[in-house]
């Protein structure tokens, strides 16, 4: 079976956030709610300084504190390497969100009915949809995995349920890369086999200098980045407001 992974190309990556959107789109997150973020970063001081940019989607690791703190068997890792949530399971104690390094765990407080961006019932909306309505759940998520039999949390947002990045779980499954791959216009997201030799990833982590976010924690993330790792005295130039920091 397909060891899944991701390598990112720090030198390539131009900051534009295509990768962000087309998450939103292909997933339908709520409001504030980002699985994949692009962060905005500053080094060095003025005049002399440099801004560089930091995708960051779910890690995937393998050894993942978030597989090991689920006291119901939720959130669980799967033999191709994502690290999934069994939304059928998933209690909402939230134990994932806190042992997680990385902040990707978003929790569904309401209905994403009442989550979204725009109010598709305003006359001026309707107007150009013809009352239709995005749907907010993918019927692709709505069956069993064809690798594990369970359902996975995704774009079939329940609330009292934790979501986060899943590769795009229902476009693996047909043979697609993740959204986020797609679209990106420098090509500097590539997603396949880190056990294929001839995978796009593989092929660019040979001989090139790579690393992993936190290494230091052993999580063991299944994200490899090209390029310099940020400094130590970077700043990040500006912080979203999420889901989590609006109900605290």
């Amino acid at each position: 079976m397909a060891r899944y992974g991701m390598v990112i190309d720090l030198d390539r990556c131009v900051g534009c956030r295509g990768c962000m959107v087309a998450c939103k789109v292909e997933n339908n997150t709520p409001e504030s709610t980002f699985w994949m973020y692009v962060f905005r970063l500053e080094e060095g001081s003025f005049p002399d300084t440099k801004l560089t940019f930091l995708p960051r989607p779910c890690q995937h690791c393998d050894n993942a504190p978030c597989v090991k703190v689920c006291p119901v068997g939720a959130r669980f890792k799967r033999e191709d390497g994502l690290v999934a949530t069994d939304w059928e399971r998933c209690i909402g104690c939230r134990y994932c969100e806190v042992a997680c390094p990385y902040g990707v765990n978003y929790f569904n407080y309401e209905k994403p009915a009442k989550r979204q961006y725009l109010n598709w019932h305003d006359a001026d909306v309707e107007a150009i949809t013809g009352g239709e309505v995005p749907a907010y759940a993918n019927p692709d998520l709505e069956r069993l995995s064809k690798f594990d039999n369970r359902k996975i949390a995704g774009s079939n947002h329940i609330k009292g349920v934790i979501e986060k990045c899943t590769f795009c779980v229902q476009r693996l499954e047909k043979g697609l890369d993740p959204a986020c791959v797609e679209v990106c216009p420098v090509g500097a997201l590539t997603f396949g086999d880190l056990d294929d030799p001839s995978s796009e990833p593989s092929r660019r982590l040979k001989g090139h200098r790579s690393f992993r976010l936190l290494e230091e924690w052993n999580t063991k993330p299944r994200v490899y980045y090209l390029g310099t790792p940020p400094s130590e005295d970077v700043r990040e130039i500006e912080r979203p407001r999420t889901s989590q920091t609006s109900h605290r």
